[in-house]
Protein backbone atom coordinates (compact mmCIF):
# COMPACT_ATOMS: atom_id res chain seq x y z
CA UNK A 1 0.00 0.00 0.00
CA UNK A 2 2.99 2.32 0.82
CA UNK A 3 4.47 1.46 -2.37
CA UNK A 4 1.12 2.31 -4.37
CA UNK A 5 0.56 5.48 -2.47
CA UNK A 6 4.37 6.52 -3.50
CA UNK A 7 4.37 5.90 -7.11
CA UNK A 8 1.12 7.90 -7.06
CA UNK A 9 2.51 10.81 -4.81
CA UNK A 10 2.48 13.22 -7.26
CA UNK A 11 -1.29 12.53 -8.31
CA UNK A 12 -2.37 12.66 -4.77
CA UNK A 13 -0.89 15.71 -3.69
CA UNK A 14 -2.37 17.63 -6.68
CA UNK A 15 -6.09 15.47 -5.63
CA UNK A 16 -5.20 17.11 -2.21
CA UNK A 17 -4.54 20.44 -3.00
CA UNK A 18 -7.86 20.28 -4.98
CA UNK A 19 -10.16 19.11 -2.26
CA UNK A 20 -8.24 21.77 -0.16
CA UNK A 21 -9.39 24.57 -1.60
CA UNK A 22 -12.68 22.71 -2.33
CA UNK A 23 -13.53 22.63 1.30
CA UNK A 24 -11.99 26.11 1.91
CA UNK A 25 -14.65 27.35 -1.15
CA UNK A 26 -17.76 25.51 1.15
CA UNK A 27 -16.68 26.90 4.47
CA UNK A 28 -16.72 30.81 5.51
CA UNK A 29 -13.87 31.01 2.13
CA UNK A 30 -11.12 33.85 2.11
CA UNK A 31 -10.48 36.94 0.54
CA UNK A 32 -8.72 36.74 -2.66
CA UNK A 33 -4.76 38.16 -1.50
CA UNK A 34 -4.73 35.71 1.56
CA UNK A 35 -5.86 32.62 -0.61
CA UNK A 36 -3.88 33.71 -3.55
CA UNK A 37 -0.93 32.84 -0.76
CA UNK A 38 -1.56 29.91 0.15
CA UNK A 39 -2.52 28.52 -3.32
CA UNK A 40 1.67 29.93 -3.62
CA UNK A 41 2.64 28.19 -0.69
CA UNK A 42 1.00 24.96 -1.70
CA UNK A 43 2.06 24.76 -5.34
CA UNK A 44 5.75 25.58 -3.90
CA UNK A 45 5.58 22.54 -1.50
CA UNK A 46 4.02 20.42 -4.53
CA UNK A 47 7.01 21.18 -6.62
CA UNK A 48 9.50 20.64 -4.02
CA UNK A 49 7.84 17.28 -2.64
CA UNK A 50 8.78 15.81 -6.08
CA UNK A 51 12.25 16.05 -5.02
CA UNK A 52 12.07 13.24 -2.54
CA UNK A 53 10.66 9.90 -1.79
CA UNK A 54 10.41 8.57 -5.12
CA UNK A 55 9.54 5.09 -6.09
CA UNK A 56 9.18 4.17 -9.56
CA UNK A 57 7.09 0.89 -11.30
CA UNK A 58 3.83 0.32 -12.73
CA UNK A 59 0.06 -0.21 -11.33
CA UNK A 60 -3.45 -1.09 -12.24
CA UNK A 61 -2.04 -3.92 -14.46
CA UNK A 62 0.17 -1.73 -16.65
CA UNK A 63 -2.65 1.03 -16.68
CA UNK A 64 0.30 3.49 -15.64
CA UNK A 65 3.24 3.75 -14.98
CA UNK A 66 6.33 5.42 -13.38
CA UNK A 67 9.86 6.04 -14.27
CA UNK A 68 12.49 8.91 -13.21
CA UNK A 69 11.95 10.75 -17.01
CA UNK A 70 8.56 10.87 -16.41
CA UNK A 71 8.33 12.37 -12.38
CA UNK A 72 10.79 14.66 -13.77
CA UNK A 73 8.51 15.79 -16.63
CA UNK A 74 5.23 15.89 -14.18
CA UNK A 75 7.76 18.62 -11.94
CA UNK A 76 8.67 20.27 -15.08
CA UNK A 77 4.43 21.17 -15.51
CA UNK A 78 4.34 21.40 -11.84
CA UNK A 79 6.72 24.14 -11.83
CA UNK A 80 4.78 26.25 -14.77
CA UNK A 81 1.91 25.66 -12.94
CA UNK A 82 3.38 27.70 -9.94
CA UNK A 83 4.97 30.27 -12.12
CA UNK A 84 1.44 31.02 -13.34
CA UNK A 85 0.12 31.86 -9.78
CA UNK A 86 2.66 34.15 -9.35
CA UNK A 87 2.90 35.60 -13.01
CA UNK A 88 -0.84 36.95 -13.04
CA UNK A 89 -1.52 37.77 -9.56
CA UNK A 90 -2.99 40.93 -10.79
CA UNK A 91 -5.95 39.18 -12.51
CA UNK A 92 -6.34 36.46 -9.77
CA UNK A 93 -7.24 39.49 -6.60
CA UNK A 94 -9.53 40.61 -9.03
CA UNK A 95 -11.46 37.54 -10.01
CA UNK A 96 -14.37 36.90 -8.11
CA UNK A 97 -14.06 32.85 -8.74
CA UNK A 98 -10.29 32.48 -7.52
CA UNK A 99 -10.94 28.66 -5.90
CA UNK A 100 -13.06 27.20 -8.96
CA UNK A 101 -10.33 28.62 -11.22
CA UNK A 102 -7.28 26.78 -9.39
CA UNK A 103 -9.87 23.75 -9.08
CA UNK A 104 -10.11 23.58 -12.77
CA UNK A 105 -6.70 24.24 -13.41
CA UNK A 106 -5.13 21.85 -11.02
CA UNK A 107 -8.07 18.86 -12.17
CA UNK A 108 -6.79 19.97 -16.00
CA UNK A 109 -2.71 18.97 -14.45
CA UNK A 110 -4.29 16.07 -13.01
CA UNK A 111 -5.58 14.78 -16.13
CA UNK A 112 -2.22 15.84 -17.51
CA UNK A 113 -0.03 13.87 -15.03
CA UNK A 114 -2.13 10.79 -15.72
CA UNK A 115 -1.61 11.34 -19.02
CA UNK A 116 1.84 11.39 -19.57
CA UNK A 117 1.96 8.05 -17.06
CA UNK A 118 -0.98 5.95 -19.15
CA UNK A 119 0.17 2.52 -19.94
CA UNK A 120 -3.17 1.38 -22.56
CA UNK A 121 -5.53 3.82 -24.67
CA UNK A 122 -8.26 3.53 -22.36
CA UNK A 123 -6.29 5.67 -19.32
CA UNK A 124 -4.66 7.73 -22.38
CA UNK A 125 -8.61 8.69 -23.76
CA UNK A 126 -9.72 9.49 -19.96
CA UNK A 127 -7.00 10.85 -18.65
CA UNK A 128 -6.67 13.58 -21.95
CA UNK A 129 -10.54 14.07 -21.41
CA UNK A 130 -9.64 15.11 -17.89
CA UNK A 131 -7.12 17.18 -19.13
CA UNK A 132 -9.20 19.07 -21.41
CA UNK A 133 -12.56 19.76 -20.28
CA UNK A 134 -11.19 22.03 -17.50
CA UNK A 135 -9.39 24.42 -19.61
CA UNK A 136 -12.36 24.60 -21.64
CA UNK A 137 -14.18 26.16 -18.34
CA UNK A 138 -11.20 27.93 -17.86
CA UNK A 139 -11.31 30.07 -20.79
CA UNK A 140 -14.85 31.06 -20.24
CA UNK A 141 -13.65 32.34 -17.11
CA UNK A 142 -13.97 36.32 -17.76
CA UNK A 143 -17.73 35.94 -17.75
CA UNK A 144 -18.57 39.41 -18.43
CA UNK A 145 -16.77 39.39 -21.99
CA UNK A 146 -18.52 37.85 -25.00
CA UNK A 147 -14.99 36.78 -26.51
CA UNK A 148 -14.68 34.56 -23.83
CA UNK A 149 -17.86 32.31 -24.39
CA UNK A 150 -16.86 32.14 -27.70
CA UNK A 151 -13.20 30.99 -26.81
CA UNK A 152 -14.89 28.42 -24.54
CA UNK A 153 -17.47 27.33 -27.21
CA UNK A 154 -14.42 27.00 -29.84
CA UNK A 155 -12.13 25.13 -28.00
CA UNK A 156 -14.80 22.83 -26.80
CA UNK A 157 -16.51 22.12 -30.37
CA UNK A 158 -12.59 21.57 -31.58
CA UNK A 159 -11.88 19.23 -28.49
CA UNK A 160 -15.07 17.67 -29.41
CA UNK A 161 -13.91 16.60 -32.99
CA UNK A 162 -10.58 15.80 -31.87
CA UNK A 163 -11.90 13.17 -28.92
CA UNK A 164 -14.01 11.65 -31.57
CA UNK A 165 -11.41 11.28 -34.24
CA UNK A 166 -9.39 9.60 -31.45
CA UNK A 167 -12.10 7.34 -30.31
CA UNK A 168 -12.22 5.90 -33.58
CA UNK A 169 -8.29 5.58 -34.03
CA UNK A 170 -8.46 3.41 -31.11
CA UNK A 171 -11.20 1.37 -32.20
CA UNK A 172 -9.22 0.53 -35.27
CA UNK A 173 -6.21 0.25 -33.28
CA UNK A 174 -7.82 -2.16 -30.99
CA UNK A 175 -9.10 -4.29 -34.15
CA UNK A 176 -6.11 -4.26 -35.80
CA UNK A 177 -3.81 -5.70 -32.97
CA UNK A 178 -6.96 -7.03 -30.14
CA UNK A 179 -4.54 -5.50 -27.49
CA UNK A 180 -5.19 -1.26 -26.08
CA UNK A 181 -2.01 -2.11 -24.04
CA UNK A 182 1.01 -0.07 -25.41
CA UNK A 183 3.26 -3.03 -24.40
CA UNK A 184 1.79 -5.51 -26.14
CA UNK A 185 0.40 -3.42 -29.33
CA UNK A 186 4.05 -2.62 -30.45
CA UNK A 187 4.19 -6.21 -30.84
CA UNK A 188 1.52 -6.45 -33.44
CA UNK A 189 2.44 -3.85 -35.30
CA UNK A 190 3.98 -4.22 -39.18
CA UNK A 191 4.31 -1.23 -41.35
CA UNK A 192 2.78 -3.34 -44.54
CA UNK A 193 -0.78 -3.17 -42.33
CA UNK A 194 -2.85 -0.51 -43.90
CA UNK A 195 -5.73 -0.96 -41.58
CA UNK A 196 -2.83 0.00 -38.51
CA UNK A 197 -1.69 2.46 -40.41
CA UNK A 198 -5.04 4.35 -40.98
CA UNK A 199 -5.48 3.58 -37.24
CA UNK A 200 -2.39 5.15 -36.18
CA UNK A 201 -3.45 8.27 -38.93
CA UNK A 202 -6.70 9.12 -37.24
CA UNK A 203 -4.51 8.52 -33.69
CA UNK A 204 -1.97 11.29 -34.97
CA UNK A 205 -5.00 13.40 -36.57
CA UNK A 206 -5.96 13.90 -32.54
CA UNK A 207 -2.36 14.52 -31.24
CA UNK A 208 -1.88 17.24 -34.10
CA UNK A 209 -5.88 18.58 -32.85
CA UNK A 210 -4.30 19.24 -29.17
CA UNK A 211 -0.94 20.23 -30.28
CA UNK A 212 -1.94 23.18 -32.88
CA UNK A 213 -0.29 21.25 -35.69
CA UNK A 214 -1.21 23.09 -39.04
CA UNK A 215 -3.65 21.83 -40.72
CA UNK A 216 -5.55 21.65 -36.92
CA UNK A 217 -4.80 24.53 -35.46
CA UNK A 218 -7.43 26.59 -36.70
CA UNK A 219 -8.96 27.18 -33.46
CA UNK A 220 -5.55 28.13 -31.20
CA UNK A 221 -5.41 31.85 -32.18
CA UNK A 222 -9.23 32.41 -31.48
CA UNK A 223 -9.15 30.48 -28.32
CA UNK A 224 -5.81 32.48 -27.35
CA UNK A 225 -7.48 35.94 -27.68
CA UNK A 226 -10.66 35.08 -26.26
CA UNK A 227 -9.52 33.75 -23.07
CA UNK A 228 -8.09 35.02 -19.67
CA UNK A 229 -4.41 35.48 -19.67
CA UNK A 230 -3.68 33.11 -17.31
CA UNK A 231 -5.76 30.57 -19.06
CA UNK A 232 -4.20 31.16 -22.50
CA UNK A 233 -0.46 30.61 -21.02
CA UNK A 234 -1.68 27.12 -19.49
CA UNK A 235 -3.05 26.30 -22.36
CA UNK A 236 0.28 27.33 -24.02
CA UNK A 237 2.64 26.05 -22.03
CA UNK A 238 1.63 23.20 -20.00
CA UNK A 239 -0.94 21.65 -21.78
CA UNK A 240 0.88 21.73 -24.88
CA UNK A 241 4.15 20.79 -22.80
CA UNK A 242 2.12 17.31 -21.26
CA UNK A 243 0.46 16.59 -25.07
CA UNK A 244 3.83 16.90 -26.40
CA UNK A 245 5.75 14.29 -23.80
CA UNK A 246 3.15 12.17 -24.12
CA UNK A 247 3.24 12.22 -28.26
CA UNK A 248 6.71 11.27 -28.08
CA UNK A 249 6.25 8.24 -26.06
CA UNK A 250 3.82 7.15 -27.50
CA UNK A 251 5.52 7.70 -31.34
CA UNK A 252 8.97 6.09 -29.52
CA UNK A 253 7.76 3.23 -27.57
CA UNK A 254 3.98 2.14 -29.44
CA UNK A 255 4.72 3.00 -32.59
CA UNK A 256 8.18 3.08 -33.67
CA UNK A 257 7.22 0.03 -36.02
CA UNK A 258 5.37 2.51 -38.20
CA UNK A 259 8.11 4.97 -38.30
CA UNK A 260 8.91 4.80 -41.85
CA UNK A 261 5.27 6.00 -42.32
CA UNK A 262 5.06 8.28 -39.75
CA UNK A 263 8.83 9.83 -40.02
CA UNK A 264 8.26 12.05 -43.56
CA UNK A 265 4.61 12.82 -42.22
CA UNK A 266 5.96 14.11 -38.89
CA UNK A 267 8.90 16.34 -41.08
CA UNK A 268 6.14 17.46 -43.93
CA UNK A 269 3.83 18.57 -40.54
CA UNK A 270 6.82 20.50 -38.89
CA UNK A 271 7.52 22.59 -41.82
CA UNK A 272 4.52 23.58 -42.83
CA UNK A 273 3.43 24.32 -39.27
CA UNK A 274 6.66 26.47 -38.67
CA UNK A 275 6.06 28.56 -41.84
CA UNK A 276 2.46 29.07 -41.41
CA UNK A 277 3.23 29.67 -37.84
CA UNK A 278 5.46 32.39 -38.43
CA UNK A 279 3.78 33.72 -41.95
CA UNK A 280 0.67 34.44 -39.30
CA UNK A 281 2.50 35.96 -36.28
CA UNK A 282 4.34 38.36 -38.83
CA UNK A 283 0.94 40.22 -39.50
CA UNK A 284 -0.68 40.26 -36.27
CA UNK A 285 -1.26 43.31 -34.15
CA UNK A 286 -2.91 41.78 -30.83
CA UNK A 287 -0.18 40.34 -28.70
CA UNK A 288 -2.23 37.30 -27.42
CA UNK A 289 -3.22 36.02 -30.53
CA UNK A 290 1.04 36.85 -31.95
CA UNK A 291 1.98 34.39 -29.16
CA UNK A 292 -0.32 31.94 -30.15
CA UNK A 293 1.12 31.94 -33.46
CA UNK A 294 4.02 32.00 -32.32
CA UNK A 295 3.51 28.75 -29.91
CA UNK A 296 2.52 27.11 -33.40
CA UNK A 297 5.74 27.80 -35.06
CA UNK A 298 7.09 26.46 -31.88
CA UNK A 299 5.26 22.89 -31.62
CA UNK A 300 6.87 22.82 -35.47
CA UNK A 301 10.35 22.85 -34.10
CA UNK A 302 9.14 20.28 -31.35
CA UNK A 303 8.09 17.91 -34.08
CA UNK A 304 11.35 18.46 -35.95
CA UNK A 305 13.00 17.18 -32.22
CA UNK A 306 10.64 14.38 -32.72
CA UNK A 307 11.91 13.05 -35.64
CA UNK A 308 15.17 12.42 -34.48
CA UNK A 309 16.39 9.10 -32.34
CA UNK A 310 14.16 7.85 -30.07
CA UNK A 311 17.37 9.10 -27.61
CA UNK A 312 17.67 12.84 -28.83
CA UNK A 313 14.72 13.32 -29.82
CA UNK A 314 13.31 12.68 -25.62
CA UNK A 315 16.05 14.51 -24.14
CA UNK A 316 15.52 17.83 -26.58
CA UNK A 317 12.16 17.71 -26.50
CA UNK A 318 12.29 17.80 -22.63
CA UNK A 319 14.80 20.37 -22.25
CA UNK A 320 12.94 22.43 -24.96
CA UNK A 321 9.76 22.65 -22.95
CA UNK A 322 11.50 22.92 -19.58
CA UNK A 323 13.00 26.57 -21.68
CA UNK A 324 9.82 26.95 -22.91
CA UNK A 325 7.77 27.22 -19.93
CA UNK A 326 10.42 29.98 -18.42
CA UNK A 327 10.39 31.86 -21.92
CA UNK A 328 6.80 31.74 -22.74
CA UNK A 329 5.34 32.37 -19.22
CA UNK A 330 7.96 35.55 -18.94
CA UNK A 331 6.28 37.16 -22.08
CA UNK A 332 2.44 36.09 -20.75
CA UNK A 333 3.26 37.65 -17.92
CA UNK A 334 4.40 40.90 -19.08
CA UNK A 335 1.57 41.09 -21.28
CA UNK A 336 -0.63 39.95 -18.52
CA UNK A 337 0.81 43.04 -16.19
CA UNK A 338 -0.05 45.56 -19.07
CA UNK A 339 -3.34 44.27 -20.16
CA UNK A 340 -4.51 44.11 -16.54
CA UNK A 341 -3.65 47.68 -15.56
CA UNK A 342 -4.34 49.47 -19.18
CA UNK A 343 -6.47 47.17 -21.17
CA UNK A 344 -3.64 47.20 -23.57
CA UNK A 345 -3.38 44.62 -25.91
CA UNK A 346 -2.06 45.23 -29.08
CA UNK A 347 1.44 45.56 -29.55
CA UNK A 348 1.30 49.18 -30.80
CA UNK A 349 0.61 50.09 -27.25
CA UNK A 350 3.89 48.74 -26.45
CA UNK A 351 5.38 51.56 -28.13
CA UNK A 352 7.84 53.60 -26.03
CA UNK A 353 7.22 51.58 -23.10
CA UNK A 354 10.97 51.10 -22.02
CA UNK A 355 10.89 54.50 -21.01
CA UNK A 356 8.39 54.16 -18.14
CA UNK A 357 8.50 50.69 -17.11
CA UNK A 358 12.21 49.15 -17.83
CA UNK A 359 12.04 46.11 -15.83
CA UNK A 360 9.04 45.06 -17.87
CA UNK A 361 10.61 45.50 -21.26
CA UNK A 362 13.88 43.92 -20.45
CA UNK A 363 11.90 40.87 -19.13
CA UNK A 364 9.78 40.59 -22.19
CA UNK A 365 13.16 41.23 -24.44
CA UNK A 366 14.69 38.24 -22.72
CA UNK A 367 11.36 36.23 -23.18
CA UNK A 368 11.56 37.24 -26.70
CA UNK A 369 15.01 36.60 -27.63
CA UNK A 370 14.60 33.18 -25.66
CA UNK A 371 11.71 32.39 -27.76
CA UNK A 372 13.49 33.39 -30.86
CA UNK A 373 16.62 31.31 -30.11
CA UNK A 374 18.82 34.46 -29.85
CA UNK A 375 22.18 33.50 -28.04
CA UNK A 376 22.66 33.68 -24.99
CA UNK A 377 19.44 32.98 -23.86
CA UNK A 378 18.99 29.18 -23.13
CA UNK A 379 16.29 29.03 -26.43
CA UNK A 380 19.26 28.95 -28.70
CA UNK A 381 20.44 26.06 -26.97
CA UNK A 382 16.99 24.37 -26.94
CA UNK A 383 16.38 24.94 -30.60
CA UNK A 384 20.17 24.16 -31.31
CA UNK A 385 19.57 20.72 -29.63
CA UNK A 386 15.90 20.09 -31.54
CA UNK A 387 17.82 20.57 -35.12
CA UNK A 388 20.42 18.50 -33.98
CA UNK A 389 17.84 15.82 -32.80
CA UNK A 390 16.43 16.00 -36.14
CA UNK A 391 19.67 15.58 -38.66
CA UNK A 392 20.64 12.92 -36.38
CA UNK A 393 18.10 11.06 -38.95
CA UNK A 394 20.23 12.31 -41.98
CA UNK A 395 17.01 15.09 -42.70
CA UNK A 396 19.73 17.80 -44.28
CA UNK A 397 16.83 19.29 -46.19
CA UNK A 398 14.31 20.03 -43.57
CA UNK A 399 16.68 21.10 -40.86
CA UNK A 400 17.68 23.51 -43.48
CA UNK A 401 14.41 24.66 -44.12
CA UNK A 402 13.73 24.54 -39.77
CA UNK A 403 16.74 27.08 -39.81
CA UNK A 404 15.70 29.25 -42.21
CA UNK A 405 12.47 29.53 -40.71
CA UNK A 406 14.52 30.43 -37.12
CA UNK A 407 15.54 33.62 -38.91
CA UNK A 408 12.23 34.61 -40.30
CA UNK A 409 10.81 34.47 -36.70
CA UNK A 410 13.83 36.79 -35.54
CA UNK A 411 12.46 39.58 -37.73
CA UNK A 412 8.92 39.17 -35.71
CA UNK A 413 10.08 38.79 -31.99
CA UNK A 414 12.30 42.04 -32.81
CA UNK A 415 9.78 43.77 -34.46
CA UNK A 416 8.28 43.79 -30.98
CA UNK A 417 11.42 44.49 -29.04
CA UNK A 418 11.48 47.28 -31.53
CA UNK A 419 8.77 48.59 -30.48
CA UNK A 420 9.54 48.92 -26.63
CA UNK A 421 13.22 50.47 -27.04
CA UNK A 422 13.09 52.67 -30.47
CA UNK A 423 9.54 53.69 -31.13
CA UNK A 424 8.45 56.97 -30.24
CA UNK A 425 5.24 57.58 -28.42
CA UNK A 426 3.46 60.57 -26.78
CA UNK A 427 1.44 58.69 -24.37
CA UNK A 428 3.50 55.82 -23.49
CA UNK A 429 2.16 53.25 -21.13
CA UNK A 430 2.39 54.73 -18.06
CA UNK A 431 4.86 53.23 -14.82
CA UNK A 432 3.08 50.09 -13.42
CA UNK A 433 2.96 48.56 -10.55
CA UNK A 434 4.19 44.80 -10.30
CA UNK A 435 3.54 43.54 -6.32
CA UNK A 436 6.17 41.25 -5.30
CA UNK A 437 4.72 37.65 -6.40
CA UNK A 438 4.69 38.94 -10.07
CA UNK A 439 8.44 40.09 -10.00
CA UNK A 440 9.39 37.27 -8.32
CA UNK A 441 7.93 34.89 -11.13
CA UNK A 442 9.64 37.04 -13.97
CA UNK A 443 13.05 37.37 -11.82
CA UNK A 444 12.62 32.92 -11.97
CA UNK A 445 11.79 33.26 -15.38
CA UNK A 446 14.58 35.23 -16.35
CA UNK A 447 16.78 33.19 -14.27
CA UNK A 448 15.20 30.31 -16.00
CA UNK A 449 15.92 31.18 -19.36
CA UNK A 450 19.67 32.35 -18.59
CA UNK A 451 20.77 29.70 -16.17
CA UNK A 452 19.16 26.01 -18.24
CA UNK A 453 21.07 27.30 -21.21
CA UNK A 454 24.27 28.13 -19.51
CA UNK A 455 24.08 25.14 -16.52
CA UNK A 456 25.34 21.89 -19.07
CA UNK A 457 24.93 19.78 -16.26
CA UNK A 458 20.88 19.62 -16.75
CA UNK A 459 21.26 18.39 -20.36
CA UNK A 460 23.32 15.98 -19.13
CA UNK A 461 21.02 15.22 -16.13
CA UNK A 462 18.44 14.47 -19.23
CA UNK A 463 20.21 12.71 -21.10
CA UNK A 464 20.80 9.71 -18.35
CA UNK A 465 17.43 9.98 -17.42
CA UNK A 466 16.35 9.12 -21.19
CA UNK A 467 18.84 6.34 -21.86
CA UNK A 468 17.99 4.87 -18.50
CA UNK A 469 14.42 5.05 -19.58
CA UNK A 470 15.19 3.34 -23.30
Amino acid sequence: MTEILTILKSELLVTAIIFLLFFIKLGRGMKNEPMLMLIQVLLLLNFIAAFFFNEYGTLFSGMYHSTPLILLQKSILNLGVYLISLLFGDWFKRTEHLPEFFILMLSALLGMFLLISSGNLLMFFLSLELATIPVAAMANFDLEKKRSSEAAMKMILSSAFASGILLFGISLIYGATGTIQFSEMVQHLKPDNSLQILAFVFLFAAFAFKLSIVPFHLWTADVYEGAPMAATSFLSVISKGSVAFIFMWVLYRVFFPLNAVWYNMVMILAIATMIIGNLFALRQQNIKRFLAFSSIAQVGFILVGISGTPVDGTVAVTYFVLIYVFSNLAAFGVASVIASQTGKENIADYNGMYKNNPFLSWMLTLALFSLAGVPPAAGFFGKLFLLTSGASTGSYFFIGIAALNMIISLYYYLRVVRAVFMEKNEQPIEPLKTDLGVKLGLIICGAGIILVGLLSWIYEHLQTLTEQWQ
